[in-house]
């Protein structure tokens, strides 16, 4: 099947761009260059992504001193730690095989790496077997500084099924959130999707949707999508270090004027402030990012 599968194949066939994607797709390997490994060295936080012992999607954010993730061999990270108790990752992290999809996005220099595996449990932490190695473009990439660690916190305050009002201001005020998407023996993913604040729509308490920017034209998200319509978001609120975590299922609408938009249904809600947390500064936002414009896609 070669770089892509069947679902990244016929969006990149819709969208026009499939001899684009096959260059941009020599960059996957499963080697951790030099490069790569260095920039890992250096990062204070690691977002993952994989399915919670009930199938569903999630993902969260690991965070410890630079060198808590770092490249082990040329195709193995080692991570050290985990989650809090009552994180929904939390036992994905802690059982072997699990397939996870992990990011290290550096809002110091809008720099990102991505790296899809298989994972191992070890003492205080876990291993990753690399599969699939790769950076992205610093598009959308909101640049920001880091401002304290704060050690203490109570892991998972709330749960539920739905947003609250509180909730949907905070997705509504975001400039950036990961999503985990899977397919199959493919295996998992974890990207970014950034922009401007209200680039994220709330439709009601258990919708979301989001135009989905032009990128590296590969379309792993949306081409796992077509494949597994599971989706896990994470909202990060920078400045305080809280997490929204969503899991649920997503698709996506094309728009006769080439325009992609993504509607996300809500099934569970998870929030929390973990201990050893990060703070950031106010973002400097990316110079690609879009004016936001509604009503501009199919709905």
């Amino acid at each position: 099947m070669g770089r892509y599968h069947q679902g990244s194949l016929a969006v990149q066939e819709r969208v026009g761009v499939r001899e684009l994607a096959e260059h941009v797709g020599r960059s996957i390997s499963p080697g951790i260059r030099d490069v790569a490994a260095a920039f890992l060295a250096l990062q204070p936080h690691l977002v993952v992504g994989a399915a919670d012992g009930a199938g569903r999607l999630w993902a969260s954010l690991l965070t410890g001193a630079p060198g808590f993730a770092r490249a082990t061999g040329p195709d193995r990270i080692a991570v050290r730690g985990g989650l809090p108790d009552g994180d929904p990752l939390a036992g994905a992290l802690a059982a072997d095989g699990t397939r996870v999809g992990t990011i290290a996005l550096d809002p110091r220099t809008r720099r990102r790496m991505r790296l899809n595996g298989t994972l191992a449990a070890t003492p205080g932490g876990f291993a990753v077997a690399a599969e699939e190695v790769f950076s992205n473009c610093p598009k959308y990439l909101q640049k920001r500084q880091p401002l304290e660690l704060v050690a203490e916190g109570p892991g998972v305050l709330w749960r539920g099924p739905a947003l609250t009002p509180g909730q949907e201001r905070a997705v509504r005020a975001a400039d950036t959130f990961f999503i985990a998407t899977a397919a199959g023996a493919q295996g998992t993913d974890a990207s970014h999707r950034g922009g401007m604040p209200g680039f994220v729509e709330v439709l009601s308490p258990t919708e979301l949707a989001w135009p989905d920017y032009p990128g590296n034209a590969m379309f792993l998200t949306l081409g796992n999508l077509v494949a597994d319509d599971r989706a896990g978001l994470l909202f990060p609120h920078w400045e305080s270090g809280a997490l929204l975590q969503l899991s649920g299922r997503a698709r996506t609408e094309f728009g006769g004027d080439g325009e992609r938009r993504v509607r996300f249904t809500v099934e569970a809600v998870v929030e929390g402030l973990h201990p050893g947390r990060l703070r950031w500064s106010a973002p400097e936002y990316s110079p690609a990012n879009p004016p936001v414009h509604r009503g501009s896609t199919t709905r």
